[in-house]
C-alpha cells in the first residue's frame, strides 16, 4: 500500500505544470531569435542584450495573434467596460427657477400729480402789504425803502462830457471844433441833456455852432429816449428846431445817435451818428467815428440840399492817461454831396476834403 501511494505522489510531481492564462484564447504570438519553440514553456530566465540581469517575461508561453508592427499585450484579452454609477436609477430632472414676478401685473411708476391750476388762496392777499412792517414798524421801514429805492437808480447825477475838443489841419487853414460836449443832470431813469458841437475856423471865425436842451427817458438799460429844442447860432441866419431822437449802446458796443429836427420854418433834416471804440490795450484805443446829414428839402439860404446832404468819416487814436482825461491824433475826411455841394461851390467852399486831428476827451 505505501509502495502504491508513492507511486502516486511521483507520477503527479513529474507530471508538467498546467498551462496560465487558460481563459486567454489568444494564439500564439510570432517567434524571434531569443523565443523557445512554438508550444515550448520556458522556464529560462530571458536577459536583455548587454545587460546581466535576468528579467522574467511575464507573457512567456501565452499564445498570441500576430499583430502587424506591433504586438499588443491586450490583445485577445476581455476588457469589461466601464459601468456608470447611476445607470438604472431614476434621477429627477433639475428644477426649474421660477420668475417671483411671473403672473404679476406691473403697473407703470406713479406719477406725480399736475400742479394745481387757479388763482392763489385767499389767505395769501390778507395781511399788511409789507410783512417786514409788522417786525420794525412801517416808519422805519418805509424809510429804509426809500434809501434802497434812492441807492438803486432814483439818486440824482451830474456829469460833463466832451467827447471832441481838437484842432484839425487842412488846406484852406486850420479850424478848432468841438462835438459830443453833453452835460447830464438826473436820474438813471429822467435826465436833462445838454449838448452842443460847431466848429470855427481861425481867421474867419465860427463856421457852425449849436446848442440841444433835452428831456431824456431810459426806454431799457440800453436805450434812451430824447425829445426837446436846438437852437442854431451860425450860420445866419438862425433856425430853431423841435427835436426827437434815440440815443444808446447798440449790439457790439455801437454808440449810437439818431435824431430828427424839425425847423420853425418847416425844414425837416435828420443826422446819424455812429462810433465804436476799439481797445488795442487797456489804455490805447481806436475810434472809428461816422456821421451823416441829410434834409428832407432845399434851403439854399443855409446851403443845404434836399437828400444826403453831407458825410463825416473819422479814425482817431487816443491814449487814456486816466480815463477822464485822454489825448489822440486821426484823421478825418468831409464831404458834401448833391445840392449842398452845388451851394459850396457857388460860394467858392471846397466840397469835401482830408484833415489830421489831434485833440483831447475829457469828462468829470
Amino acid at each position: 500500500m505505501k509502495r502504491l501511494l508513492l507511486a502516486l505522489l511521483l507520477t503527479v510531481a513529474s507530471a508538467p505544470a498546467p498551462a496560465q492564462h487558460e481563459h486567454h484564447s489568444a494564439p500564439a504570438a510570432p517567434t524571434t531569435e531569443s523565443d523557445p519553440p512554438a508550444g515550448h514553456r520556458s522556464t529560462a530566465p530571458r536577459q536583455h542584450e548587454g545587460h546581466g540581469e535576468p528579467v522574467q517575461d511575464p507573457h512567456a508561453g501565452h499564445a498570441a495573434t500576430a499583430v502587424p508592427g506591433e504586438d499588443d499585450p491586450h490583445t485577445g484579452h476581455e476588457m469589461n467596460q466601464t459601468q456608470d454609477p447611476h445607470a438604472g436609477h431614476g434621477m429627477a430632472p433639475a428644477p426649474t427657477v421660477q420668475d417671483p414676478h411671473a403672473g404679476h401685473h406691473m403697473d407703470a411708476a406713479p406719477q406725480p400729480p399736475a400742479p394745481p391750476v387757479g388763482p392763489p388762496p385767499p389767505e395769501a392777499l390778507t395781511g399788511p402789504d409789507h410783512a417786514a412792517d409788522a417786525f420794525h414798524g412801517s416808519a422805519a421801514m418805509a424809510a429804509a425803502r426809500e434809501e434802497m429805492r434812492t441807492e438803486h437808480g432814483a439818486h440824482v447825477t451830474w456829469g460833463l462830457f466832451a467827447d471832441q475838443l481838437e484842432i484839425g489841419f487842412r488846406d484852406g487853414g486850420e479850424t478848432f471844433s468841438w462835438a459830443d460836449v453833453q452835460l447830464r443832470y438826473g436820474n438813471d431813469i429822467d435826465r436833462l441833456w445838454i449838448k452842443t458841437e460847431g466848429k470855427a475856423v481861425f481867421g474867419d471865425g465860427i463856421e457852425q455852432a449849436e446848442v440841444q436842451a433835452l428831456w431824456s427817458h431810459a426806454l431799457d438799460p440800453w436805450f434812451d429816449l430824447q425829445a426837446g429844442v436846438r437852437q442854431d447860432f451860425a450860420p445866419d441866419p438862425d433856425r430853431t428846431y423841435l427835436v426827437l431822437g434815440i440815443q444808446g449802446l447798440a449790439p457790439y458796443w455801437f454808440e449810437i445817435d439818431a435824431t430828427a429836427f424839425v425847423s420853425t420854418k418847416g425844414d425837416v433834416s435828420a443826422r446819424l451818428e455812429a462810433e465804436y471804440d476799439q481797445r488795442i490795450t487797456q489804455r490805447l484805443i481806436l475810434q472809428p467815428r461816422i456821421e451823416a446829414e441829410l434834409a428832407l428839402q432845399d434851403v439854399p439860404e443855409l446851403g443845404i440840399g434836399a437828400g444826403l446832404s453831407a458825410t463825416e468819416l473819422g479814425l482817431r487814436l487816443r491814449y487814456e492817461i486816466a480815463p477822464e482825461f485822454a489825448p489822440y491824433v486821426g484823421v478825418q475826411y468831409e464831404r458834401a454831396f448833391g445840392d449842398t455841394a452845388r451851394f459850396a461851390r457857388s460860394a467858392g467852399e471846397n466840397v469835401g476834403g482830408w484833415s489830421l486831428l489831434a485833440g483831447v476827451r475829457i469828462w468829470f
